[in-house]
């Protein structure tokens, strides 16, 4: 069963169409849309401060997800997939985005949309990812603009796939 908690007198708004793993955590000031989900060993810690997520949003196994107290809430867009051990702190994340596994995205920062966040790539502080962007490295740094063919083919793809395969596990 996963540890949906208040913290404060805030409650987690979790749409009925998301799928929530059974080890996953999801405390405090949390909004999430709709077709979310969350997977194994995934914490969703809005105790700090707000956590909003838009629809279509899948938080892939072992992400962190974080705000910093009174400065930096969290918001993540549309079509969003955060991949496996991510840490996504105080930052906003718009609609369109793939970000990748491992990466850290820290306070302050904005991947505008239709980005791609490379696999262990670092955001430090405050950094601003153009739309159409690719950002790799450490820290990381703009290394492309992004295809039509990546748009499409990875971040939609991997977003409507994990669409799917939140389908296996519901009851």
């Amino acid at each position: 069963m996963p540890v949906i908690q208040t913290v404060r007198g805030k409650i987690p708004e979790i749409p009925n169409d998301c799928f929530i793993a059974e080890n996953a955590t999801i405390v405090g000031d949390v909004t999430m849309g709709n077709q979310c989900s969350i997977w194994f060993s995934t914490v969703v810690r809005g105790d700090v401060n707000y956590i909003k997520m838009g629809n279509k949003v899948n938080v892939q196994d072992g992400v962190v997800i974080h705000g910093t107290y009174k400065t930096a809430p969290t918001t993540i867009g549309n079509n969003v997939s955060i991949g496996h051990n991510a840490l996504v702190h105080g930052c906003t994340i718009q609609d369109n985005v793939l970000v990748g596994m491992g990466s850290i995205i820290m306070d302050g920062c904005v991947v505008e949309s239709n980005s791609i966040i490379a696999a262990g790539a670092v955001l430090t502080k405050n950094t601003r990812v153009e739309t159409g962007s690719i950002y790799a490295g450490v820290p990381a740094k703009k290394v492309k603009d992004i295809s039509e063919e990546l748009l499409h083919g990875e971040i939609n793809r991997i977003a409507d796939a994990y669409i799917k395969y939140a389908s296996w596990f519901k009851k």
